[in-house]
């Protein structure tokens, strides 16, 4: 496991790259203050933060090209669905707003790698 901070060099491991990204979400969540709001946003985004990584493993382990592609999809989407959430973060909990600013970009690079990914895999 690497050390994750707000200045990190880019890593192309991509199942590492991922994983990362997961863990920083968990971090993210686990300082925002429990309230009824925050608590739904946090249960979103831990969802779709780890979960781009889990399906890109699924998607290593696919059992067709169709498989792939589609579980490859499913990454961008969730990679997508964490934007939302780290949006709606940002806004519940000032505080934690430019952390929010630095994941929502990285979900931006993820989505773009998946919609790279997808288009060559078709």
């Amino acid at each position: 496991m690497l050390e994750t901070n707000s200045i990190q060099p880019k890593i192309y491991d991509l199942e590492e790259r991922t994983a990362i990204f997961g863990e920083r979400i968990i971090d993210l969540c686990k300082k925002a203050p429990k309230g009824s709001v925050t608590n739904r946003i946090v249960d979103q985004l831990i969802g779709a933060g780890t979960g781009t990584g889990g399906n890109y493993q699924e998607a290593n382990g696919a059992s067709s090209k169709k498989d792939f592609r589609n579980k490859i999809f499913i990454c961008k989407k969730e990679a997508k669905e964490a934007q939302y959430w780290l949006r709606m973060l940002a806004r519940a909990c000032e505080e934690l707003k430019v952390e929010c600013k630095e994941l929502w970009s990285e979900a931006q690079e993820l989505i773009m790698i998946f919609s790279k990914i997808a288009k060559s895999s078709g």
